[in-house]
């Protein structure tokens, strides 16, 4: 198979040897659809080749007129989307995922992904296996599954996630899972790197004395944390500057002694939702979303 280069970019390979770019976008959040397509579009002019959405984002169709406005082969990129809690069925997702090519004004996926372990989570990742083995998804993996519900499912299919997409930054590591992605050849993939913006995280003196003796930001020293840890991180900003801050972290590298010091900043705590907290999981099985 020939393997897509993403301009030089570092690749991690997923466990069906596909390449997937190390450092993507973002547009969780993004609401306002012409703001979505302008930073999405900026996004890919600054380097970014790989795009991250969701059904649940509401601005598929932004993200697929950027695609279309931004001058680079879409063969050149890799898109992902993910399929939404009320969808979680075997029945349900193969036209939920449809309905997302629809809104991309694409012919396939570099990557579908299950939103939240919830539902009939084994029948949905069945018809993903269908519609992967039929060329339509180039990988399948999962969001915010954590160890109990990744046995399940791969207990009870043929094809292990390519990805965990998940909540993880140097406040909250989720250790023991990163360990169990890494045993079973999973990718972790986290979401809101930087903390959310946490204003704690960016202003520790630690992270500044290192983010100074590289003439970087401590942002950028984050993202490089997250990099040379083997992850595939996805940061999202709708400001043009913060833009290529976010993807100016190819040309340095921290030592052991550096890394040590950001993994050491784990406190165990997660600054979002917790997929094992049943009143989360009550208001996810309820919500319904006209997508």
């Amino acid at each position: 198979m020939k393997q897509k280069t993403y301009s030089g970019q570092p690749v991690v390979q997923l466990n069906n040897g596909i390449d997937i770019p190390a450092l993507g976008f973002g547009v969780w959040q993004i609401e306002d659809l012409q703001l979505c397509e302008a930073t999405v579009i900026k996004a890919i002019e600054t380097g970014y080749r790989m795009i991250d959405t969701a059904s649940i984002y509401l601005n598929e169709t932004a993200v697929g007129k950027a695609i279309q406005n931004s001058g680079v082969n879409r063969d050149d990129l890799f898109i992902t989307s993910k399929l939404w809690v009320q969808d979680i069925a075997y029945d349900k997702a193969k036209g939920a995922f449809q309905r997302s090519l629809d809104r991309l004004q694409l012919d396939y996926l570099d990557m579908y992904l299950i939103h939240w372990p919830y539902n009939d989570f084994p029948g949905a990742w069945k018809a993903m296996e269908e519609l992967y083995h039929e060329g339509k998804i180039k990988a399948i993996g999962v969001c915010n599954f954590p160890v109990e519900k990744l046995d399940e499912l791969i207990s009870h299919s043929e094809t292990i996630p390519a990805v965990n997409q998940i909540e993880l930054h140097p406040v909250f590591q989720q250790k023991e899972l990163q360990e169990y992605d890494r045993k079973n050849n999973i990718i972790t993939q986290p979401w809101s790197p930087l903390g959310n913006g946490n204003a704690e995280l960016l202003n520790n003196e630690n992270l500044k004395k290192i983010a100074e003796k590289y003439h970087k930001t401590v942002a950028q020293v984050i993202l490089r944390w997250h990099l040379q840890e083997g992850f595939v991180v996805i940061p999202k900003s709708v400001t043009p500057s913060r833009i290529e801050e976010n993807f100016n972290v190819f040309d340095f590298e921290l030592s052991g002694e550096e890394m040590n010091v950001i993994r050491s900043l784990d406190t165990g705590k997660r600054l979002f939702f917790d997929p094992k907290d049943s009143e989360w999981e009550k208001k996810m099985l309820n919500s319904i979303a006209d997508i």
